[in-house]
Order: structure tokens, then sequence, then C-alpha cells
């Protein structure tokens, strides 16, 4: 893997702390307006929390929305995201978002290897006002790593328990259609036996997958597209300390891969983004509800997201707020002992979704629809578990539902669910009441509950919760599955559970901004030269989750603007109530 090595002194106009899609989107904008940029990053890896993710950004108005013919407009954009932040609806961000999002997209597709396609998604809340069943999330498109060249050792793999011997998978992959089909279509038999045996092949060559889409792809193309430009990705090297002069952000001092110092200078400015705080144990525990009463924890994001830049940022004078009911974007996850000691972090993002799966606290009552996104359903368990210490539920189905779906991190038939079994990962019972049991759930509550869903689940209906009734719910779910592509009886046993905790896909409280990502102090005035992006950033979706892609589409934007406005490309955002003015920047030699 070859690591460039930083020299001891660096000077730049821009430094770009962190190596995901907010740090990288800002250093392309930035370059691209004439200024000379350095990215810095803590992990031997770049991609940040990018590379682990599903790789689509909500962007209202899209170029390829509208390439396609769907009606959508801004003003229903507009009324959605007022609905769905509702206290915390900031107008200047939001319309700043909306006005630049489709802007951003035709910029990094007309100047950078960053490319995207549509995707069928639906806004999470398709029936509230403002919301559609299509056409405002889009998909990075897939790439070939080797583009990378010699750097492409130093890109981030997929997170592993969302991958078959390191093959991706998610909720974005047209390839699941045909994995989950393979043992009953031959057209998805010999699609499967093609894909694996090129995946084979490409580990064998390369020791990984080197044809990669999602999160993985996005990271890869806008790291190709700083290379590119001649933008430097010095990994290994972290930001330790921020530089002053005359009260003026002007560089920072880094941990360099040789355990030296490295002195930056930037004239412009810093830009943090270090992808917030998922794993600053203490601030977490401040944020996190769960947490507070005592219960665990499990985020499948980096390990090197431990709010660096929020650290940096209070250091010098910089506030970090945290204001929203919801601190983070909730990801139920489950916790897989992968042997060795080793564990890892399964986030479920489909089974829930599909029909005979349902989800209990330990009491055995649901307490949800299921088929929710994983932001609504992780803040109902946060809800319904406020009276105990454990914030947990259980998934729990059937020997059929199991062996067509799988559960969590254990695959489908024909894939064998022994080692799971043995370690643990998977409980069963001969009967409902075995299982609960030995799950710890209470049996007479999962009999009671069972017995009740299944009156409705007969005939395709949720009588609790309505689940199946939005366009979302059966996005991920089996359509083949009639009437209701997400609802059927749990039936005979054995039966099955895995136990879920909460986890995060990033925090949305963070470093107070300007719209064009200036850090602030206490008394709302700018820190001179100091300027933060991604998940460092808060969110302008006030702690709600709208639709898939509202993390990165943001994040992009953003960057964008905020790397516009340090290049001094941007005169005024062009939205009511707000003039941004050109400042002159002060140069240290």
């Amino acid at each position: 893997m070859n690591h460039p090595v930083p020299p001891s002194r660096i000077s730049c106009d821009l430094l770009v702390v962190g190596s995901g899609a907010g740090g990288l989107s800002t250093a392309i904008t930035a370059k691209k307006h004439g200024l000379d940029v350095v990215v810095i990053e803590k992990e031997d890896v770049f991609g940040g929390t990018t590379a682990f993710s599903g790789g689509v950004l909500w962007i209202p108005g899209n170029p390829h929305a509208k390439k396609a013919g769907i009606q959508d407009s801004r003003e229903a954009a507009v009324e959605y995201m007022k609905n769905e932040t509702g206290a915390f609806y900031d107008a200047v961000a939001a319309e700043a978002f909306l006005d630049a999002g489709p802007e951003m997209v035709e910029f990094f597709e007309r100047e950078t290897a960053v490319k995207f396609v549509p995707t069928l998604y639906p806004d999470y809340h398709p029936t509230v006002p403002g919301g559609v069943d299509i056409g405002r999330s889009i998909l990075a498109a897939p790439f070939d790593i080797r583009a990378l060249g010699e750097h492409m050792g130093r890109l981030r793999p997929p997170l592993e328990t969302i991958t078959f011997i390191g093959m991706m998978f998610n909720s974005s992959n047209a390839d699941l259609k045909h994995f989950f089909n393979a043992t009953k279509s031959l057209k998805s038999f010999t699609y499967v036996a093609r894909r694996l045996a090129t995946h084979v092949k490409e580990l064998a060559l390369y020791r990984r997958g080197i044809n990669v889409t999602s999160g993985n792809a996005l990271a890869a193309r806008l790291a190709k597209s700083c290379l590119d430009l001649g933008i430097p990705i010095y990994t290994r090297t972290g930001a330790k300390e921020l530089a002053l002069h005359d009260g003026r952000i002007v560089g920072a001092l880094a941990d360099g891969p040789d355990g030296n110092t490295v002195h930056i200078t930037a004239r412009r400015g810093v830009v943090l983004a270090c992808g917030g705080f998922s794993h600053d144990v203490a601030r977490i525990r401040k944020a996190y509800p769960h947490l507070q009463r005592g219960g665990e924890h499990l985020s499948p994001v980096p390990a090197g997201n431990t709010g660096d830049g929020a650290r940096m940022a209070e250091q010098v004078g910089g506030v970090v707020e945290i204001r929203y009911p919801n601190a983070s974007a909730w990801m139920p996850v489950s916790r897989v002992p992968l042997g060795k000691g080793r564990f890892g972090v399964f986030p479920h993002l489909l089974d829930r979704y599909k029909p005979g799966i349902i989800g209990v606290t330990r009491k055995g009552k649901r307490f949800c629809n299921e088929s929710e996104s994983y932001h609504d359903v992780g803040a109902a368990m946060i809800e319904a578990c406020k009276d105990e210490k454990e914030t947990a539920m259980w998934l729990v189905c059937d020997q059929a539902t199991l062996s067509k779906y799988g559960l969590g991190y254990v695959k489908p038939a024909p894939m064998p669910v022994g080692k799971f079994l043995r370690n643990g990962y998977l409980i069963k019972g001969d009967t409902l009441a075995e299982l609960a049991r030995n799950a710890g759930i209470d049996a007479e509550g999962l009999e009671k509950t069972v017995a009740a869903y299944n009156q409705g689940a007969a005939g395709g209906h949720d009588l609790q919760f309505g689940r199946g009734t939005t366009a979302f719910n059966r996005y991920l779910a089996d359509p083949e599955n009639k009437p209701n592509p997400c609802v059927a009886p749990v039936g005979k046993g054995p039966y099955y559970a895995i136990k879920v905790v909460m986890g995060d896909l990033g925090t949305f409280d963070g470093i107070r901004t300007s719209v064009v990502g200036e850090v602030l102090d206490d008394t709302g005035a700018p820190i001179p030269g100091l300027f933060s992006v991604g998940n460092d950033r808060a969110s302008v979706m006030g702690g709600n989750y709208p639709g898939a892609g509202i993390t990165l589409g943001p994040i992009m934007t953003f960057g964008y603007i905020t790397g516009r406005h340090i290049a001094g490309a941007l005169e005024t955002v062009q939205i009511p109530a707000i003039q941004i003015e050109r400042k002159e920047m002060v140069r240290v030699a």
C-alpha cells in the first residue's frame, strides 16, 4: 500500500481535515476555483463513513429526475422539509441546500470523475405533505477502482458485515433480487454464478473486489477526482491542534505517519470534516438517552470518528450543540461474532421489511411498524424502552421465513446456520415459549403478540401499525408476497430470533456553523479561517431522516457551497434574507 509521506512543513491555501464526502467535495470545489488544497486523514485509508454507506444522495430537483420526466417542485420539497424538521426548520440553510443541490450534481458530473444514476427510492414519509414516491434520491455509479492506480489499496473497504466474501450488497444493489432468487430461478442462478466467479477472480488478482458500488463507489470517485486534480490525500496524518495567528485559524499541527509533527500553514483556513462524534464515548453518553440509562450502543461507522473536529472547534471557541431530540441517524444493529475474538456490527437495513419478520421488546410486544426507516425504528426502540435499562428488540421469524430471506447476518438457504446457533448470534426454539425463554423475552407476551399479529397477517393486514401501507414500506419488501409485500403470518416452528440494539449511521448534532460553513462562536460570530462540513457540522434535517441520502446529499451540497465560498467564487447565496460578503483573507508566509 502506497502511503504518501507528508513533508514536515506544508504551505497551502486550504487544509481539509478528513477524507469523507464532505471533506473531498469541499477540496475538489475549492481546487476547481483556483486554490491550492491539501487533505489529511488520520486513518490508514481514505473515504470516511462514505465508503461504508449506501452512496445515496437526496437531491430534490436533481438533473436525473428531470431527465426522466419525474414531476416534482421546489415548493413541494420546501413543504416536505418544513414538515419533517418541525421546530428545527432553518429556512436559510434549507433553501440554500435546495438551490445549490442540483447545481452541485451538475458541477461534479461535468468537472470530475463523480457520476450518479437514478434510483426508485420513495421519500421515507411519502404520505407527508410535500413527499414523493420517486425521484429525489440518486446513487453513485459503480466504479472500477483500478483507476486509482497505486492508491487503490488506500480506499476504505466496504463494511465487512454487509459483504459476502468481500462482495458488496445493500438496499441500493440490484444484485439482491438475483441472490434471493438464485435457488428458484435459472436466470438468477446464472447471474449469481457469473457474479461470484468474477468476484473470486478479482480476489485472486487484487485481494479485494475492484468493481465497487454504493458508498464505496462514491468515495473512490471523489478520491480519483482529487488525485486527478493534484490534491494530495495524506493518510495516517491526524490533525491534533489548530494554529492561530492574530485571532485567525491559519493551519494546524498534525501527527505524521512516522511519529513526526507536520506543520501545515493554510492561508485561506482549515475545514473540519472529521466525520462527527459517533465514537466519542464521553460525548455520546451525554447525547444518547439509551446510554444515559445504561444501555448499549454499537456504531458501524469507522472507528476513527471520535469527535476530533468537535474537540478542535471547541478549543478555539466553537460551539458543539446537542439540540435535536435525535442526536444521530439511528440504526438498529446486531453484534456479530466473527471468530478469534473479533465481532462486527450488522446494520439491519433489509430484513425488517420482509413479510413474516416482526420486532418485539423484552416484554414480547411489538412497538412499531418494522418496515419504516431504520431511523424511525431506532427512535421507536428508544421510546419503547425508556423505562428499562437496556434498549433492545428481538427480530423474530419462523423456519420458512428464515430460509427464504435470512435474518440479520444469517444468509438465506441453502447457506448453513449452525455456526450462528453455536456462537449465540441466532437464537432458536421449537415453540414460541421456548424461543422466548432462550432469548430472555417474556413468553406469554410473545405468544399473545404473535397471535394478535397473525389475525390480520393472514389476510395481508397489520392491524396494529399499518405495515405495508406506504411506497417506502413496500420498496424493500417482497413484491411476490401477496397481497401485502411486508406482511405474512409467523407460521410453524421452529422459531428464530436475533437480538438488536441501538447504533447510528452518523451524528446529526454538531458544530454550529453559518450556511456557508463558517464555524461560529458562542456569540454567533464566525471564527476567521475555520470551517466545518460533513457530519462534523450540525445537520440541516433537524434530527430527522426524511429520505434515502439525506446525509450525503446535504454533505456534498454544503461542501460545494463551502468550497466556493472559501475560494471567493460565491458572492451571495441566491435566497432571500441573506448576503454573503467576500472578505480579504490574511495571508501567512
